[in-house]
């Protein structure tokens, strides 16, 4: 099954919503969520869910018209190429038809650390579209955008791997950001911003123009771990609504 993801107008960015579970899907489906990003809050950055679920999801998400694209993440992963290969194919066979992966970068040498393991994960680049993850309080090497175009993957994000040690913006200034996403669309990628991200967030990195940003925390009654709250997923949908610039 071709899914197609949906582009958002090209000066708003879609909102990414993460849910743990069934339950909480329905809320960002009610809600008009761009993309629903299925993750296990409770094991990390990029908690997998297992298959059982992703498979429930995705039958769910198909039985309602794929209105939203669909993602998952495969589990905090070392950067080694066996495993972040295994972890990704399990999650792109459950039928989830957006694959993110994230990748742990050295401060030096990252393309050379990167190299056999985008090499593994090119025969998988051409089968299901991966999102590569990486993240901003890892200092990650900017550099090694056009690696992963190349590599075949559809986008890239910016995350935050410790939820504990501030969001996007306390680890990576706004000229950073800017070039991050330009290069990212240079290269013809998908572009997202996420990490520990609140409502007034929203408005300096929606003017930076990326397809999406990422929510979990503040889309939650009391943290990220805690359940979805309808009225909290609602107040970031209509604060990315109303961020439509020239």
């Amino acid at each position: 099954m071709t899914v197609h993801v949906t582009l958002p107008p090209a000066a708003r960015p879609g909102l990414l919503a993460s849910v743990a579970d069934l339950a909480e899907m329905e809320v960002a489906l009610g809600a008009g969520a761009d993309i629903i990003d299925l993750k296990n809050p409770a094991e990390g950055a990029l908690g997998a869910l297992a298959d059982t679920k992703l498979r429930a999801a995705v039958a769910r998400w198909r039985a309602a018209g794929c209105p939203t694209g669909l993602s998952a993440t495969v589990g905090d992963q070392p950067l080694e190429a066996a495993t972040i290969l295994a972890a990704a194919r399990r999650t792109a066979d459950t039928g989830v038809p957006l694959v993110k992966i994230g990748f742990p970068l050295p401060a030096k040498g990252a393309g050379a650390a990167l190299a056999p393991v985008l090499d593994a994960l090119r025969p998988l680049a051409r089968e299901t579209r991966l999102i590569a993850v990486l993240f901003a309080d890892q200092h990650p090497d900017l550099a090694t955008l056009p690696l992963f175009a190349e590599a075949g993957f559809h986008g890239v994000m910016l995350d935050t791997a410790d939820k504990a040690a501030g969001g996007l913006l306390a680890h990576l200034q706004v000229e950073r950001l800017i070039g991050f996403v330009g290069e990212a669309k240079a290269a013809g990628m998908l572009t997202g911003l996420a990490g520990s991200l609140k409502l007034e967030d929203i408005a300096p990195l929606a003017a930076l123009q990326p397809h999406y940003l990422g929510f979990r925390g503040a889309l939650c009654v009391t943290g990220r771990t805690s359940g979805l709250d309808p009225a909290r997923l609602g107040r970031v949908r209509e604060e990315l609504k109303g961020r439509v610039t020239a």
